[in-house]
């Protein structure tokens, strides 16, 4: 296995110090629009497998170049999600295996945003799925932890703990701080604001997709491991676009724990227009109000000395168990800032991201998953990823995953 990793950023730079402890690749090229920075992880990892180089993400034909030159066989998308397209559209064209932590673009609908979906996360990607699987190319999509590691845990739920699945959940929370900012962002702001401020997605089966405001039907949710509670409210996901194409839940759902106060600086820079990504003109100068925005904050993948605590993602499934009765459980994980920071100088939201695209890509060196198309995890046996995962290292990755059964709560 030949792996390039595009993105030399938080994500990118954990999964390179996350594989360096593994044998199932021959090589890795790390590449980036801004040459220094794969070269100064290179050097960083000072391991005769890595090599950097330098690539626009948004060219097409040069990522195909880059692909083909190098005898690249597998290619991790660790660019925010406007570079999905051309990197999959590149990638694919070369014939090597694709895989991303965030699906193409979603766009709302033109009249009525707040009810109707209109393009859809991913929409762009599975419109090549019958051409890839005829060509017997794989497109791995949405491999990041959310989406990613709650699809493999829906794949488990639903062939291992449930008989009947009424509601897959995402709820996802933290406690993290970051000292000496009052605001700070522990994952790319870009992709933060594209995921807020977009029209929720909701399924249901007998409704099929469907969208509500941003920030709606807000809960309470008891995280695990000191979290604690953390109001939680719906944005848009991956998760609930892929979900019901391969399990039979009857509704899917995708809250996240943000808080009041991070949710009124978001409302404010909608407000503003600063979360626009259309081009406004500044002294002269073609500015996206996004990018400056992004530009003026701090850089995520440079907080992590300064951030304390936890983050979890999970998944919460309600329905019915293998015996037939009422069940519910949240599998769960947790990174916690200081012992990422300690193993791989990484901080925690980042680093529980990387973790997941590496474990596929072994499962996809030593032949346990294979496929052809558009596939998303949920398409996979969950079994044998969540064995790696939590497994004692060297064997397995050493970050433990869990099942809490919250069936009580059901008759509370």
């Amino acid at each position: 296995m030949h792996i390039l990793i595009i993105g030399a950023g938080g994500v990118g730079a954990a999964a390179a110090r996350i594989a360096k402890r593994r044998s199932f690749f021959n090589s890795c090229l790390i590449a980036d629009y801004d040459p220094t920075r794969p070269e100064d992880l290179v050097a960083e990892l000072d391991d005769t497998r890595f090599q950097a180089a330098q690539v626009d993400a948004s060219d097409p034909a040069a990522v195909e170049t880059l692909v083909r030159d190098n005898g690249i066989t597998h290619v991790l998308n660790a660019v925010d999600p406007r570079f999905v397209m051309p990197i999959f559209t590149g990638v694919t064209a070369a014939g090597a295996t694709y895989l991303d932590m965030a699906m193409s673009l979603s766009k709302p609908h033109p009249e009525h945003p707040h009810e109707q979906t209109g393009v859809k996360l991913g929409d762009e990607q599975f419109e090549h799925d019958a051409a890839l699987k005829e060509r017997g190319v794989l497109a791995l999509c949405g491999i990041g932890v959310e989406p990613g590691l709650s699809d493999v845990f829906a794949r488990y739920a639903e062939d291992e703990l449930f008989s009947e699945i009424d509601e897959l959940g995402v709820r996802d929370g933290a406690n993290l701080t970051v000292e000496g900012y009052d605001f700070a962002p522990s994952f790319s702001i870009w992709t933060t604001i594209e995921e807020c401020l977009n029209p929720p997605v909701i399924y249901e089966r007998e409704r099929g997709w469907y969208t509500t405001p941003p920030f709606s039907e807000a809960e309470v949710f008891d995280f695990p491991e000191g979290i604690g509670p953390v109001e939680c409210v719906n944005v848009e996901h991956e998760e609930v676009l892929l979900m019901p194409r391969w399990t039979n839940a009857k509704r899917v759902t995708f809250k996240y724990g943000l808080g009041q106060e991070f949710i009124d600086v978001l409302k404010t820079l909608h407000m503003l227009g600063l979360d626009s990504t259309d081009p406004v003109s500044v002294k002269g100068q073609q500015v996206s109000p996004r990018d400056v925005v992004a530009a003026v904050l701090p850089d995520p993948a440079k907080l992590g000395d300064r951030m304390r605590g936890k983050t979890c993602a999970g998944l919460l499934v309600t329905g019915k168990g293998k015996d037939g009765e009422p069940k519910q459980v949240y599998l769960y994980h947790v990174a916690d800032n200081e012992e990422t920071m300690a193993k791989d100088n990484s901080q925690a939201v980042v680093w529980q991201t990387a973790i997941n695209p590496v474990i596929a890509l072994e499962l996809l060196a030593t032949g346990v998953w294979s496929g052809a198309g558009v596939l998303a995890p949920e398409a996979f046996d969950a079994k044998p990823f969540l064995e790696l995962l939590g497994g004692a290292e060297p064997a397995g990755y050493g970050s433990p995953w869990h099942v809490q059964d919250r069936s009580a709560e059901l008759t509370a």
